[in-house]
């Protein structure tokens, strides 16, 4: 028998347990395993593939080429394995007692209640409980398993714990009220201009996006958590900021807001938008059903 054959799924994932979490401790508290159990698996793999996967000359173990090489690998077949037992599991349970959907607070809603009209034609018996998110927000409630799908845009760093569909690319426009001081700027507005206006920017509550800013251009920022509220103040005069087109293509139309056209921005901003669901969990029969009606 060849010694690869004896290459078990558990060692696989205490493989890819001690790259994510950086030593054989930290994986070992991640799989509740003494690091001892940790430290012998790892050597029973290395010996079964007959590859170093990582090099312990330094404090932390570091992965060898060949070790990076396999991760991928690793990753891949582990993923497959989730997926496998899910699909199993959802032809055991049958159709999803509920379908919760985390959205991002960009997505056209139109197409939101296209979906939803949808499910409850198709499915009737399957609740639907929506909540409408910004950034981490969408994805927060998908890791935490409350709900099987997240439609997210507008944080572009997806966990390695889901996976991501393409939906639709949104196009985004920079915006103010023609009361503004900005609004009668010809060309591109310089950033030592823009510094001096305060920039209306949509925040979140969750620590996934703690310290990072997506779009933002100027030191002066009032943030909003609510995409409602950023669309008033603009209207207001309050600020200036970028919006998706289909949400003020009638202000634009009307002339209750003007577009305007920032340095360091490109003229067309574009967010790709994505369903994303654990890969652990993929959703059951309503979930994609759900997700093809999202798509244009």
């Amino acid at each position: 028998m060849d010694m690869l054959d004896g290459v078990t799924l558990d060692q696989l994932r205490t493989f890819i347990a001690a790259v994510e979490q950086g030593s054989f401790s930290a994986a070992g508290r991640k799989l509740r395993r003494a690091q001892s159990v940790v430290s012998q698996t790892l050597a029973n793999l290395e010996a079964q593939l007959g590859v170093k996967l990582f090099d312990r000359s330094a404090r932390y173990p570091r992965l060898t080429d060949a070790g990076r090489g396999l991760l991928v690998d690793a990753r891949s077949v582990a993923d497959n394995v989730d997926g496998f037992k899910a699909r199993a599991r959802a032809m055991r349970e049958g159709l999803e007692p509920e379908l919760a959907v985390a959205m991002d607070v960009m997505y056209p809603m139109e197409s939101v209640t296209r979906a939803a009209t949808h499910s409850r034609k198709t499915y009737p018996h399957t609740p639907l409980r929506l909540h409408v998110e910004v950034l981490g927000g969408v994805i927060k409630p998908v890791l935490d398993r409350k709900c099987s799908v997240g439609v997210v845009g507008s944080l572009p760093i997806i966990p390695e714990e889901l996976q991501a569909e393409q939906l639709l690319d949104l196009t985004f426009v920079t915006v103010v009220s023609p009361s503004h001081p900005l609004a009668g700027r010809r060309g591109v507005i310089l950033a030592a201009t823009l510094a001096k206006q305060v920039q209306l920017v949509l925040t979140d509550r969750t620590v996934l996006t703690e310290g990072r800013d997506f779009g933002v251009f100027s030191p002066l920022t009032w943030r909003l958590a609510d995409l409602g509220a950023k669309h008033a103040f603009l209207r207001a005069g309050l600020g200036w900021g970028h919006m998706p087109l289909h949400m003020v293509q009638a202000d634009l139309d009307r002339g209750a807001l003007v577009r305007i056209r920032v340095e360091g921005s490109p003229r067309d901003i574009v967010m790709p938008m994505k369903a994303v669901y654990r890969k652990d969990a993929p959703p059951g029969p309503a979930g994609r059903t759900f997700i093809a009606q999202l798509k244009p």
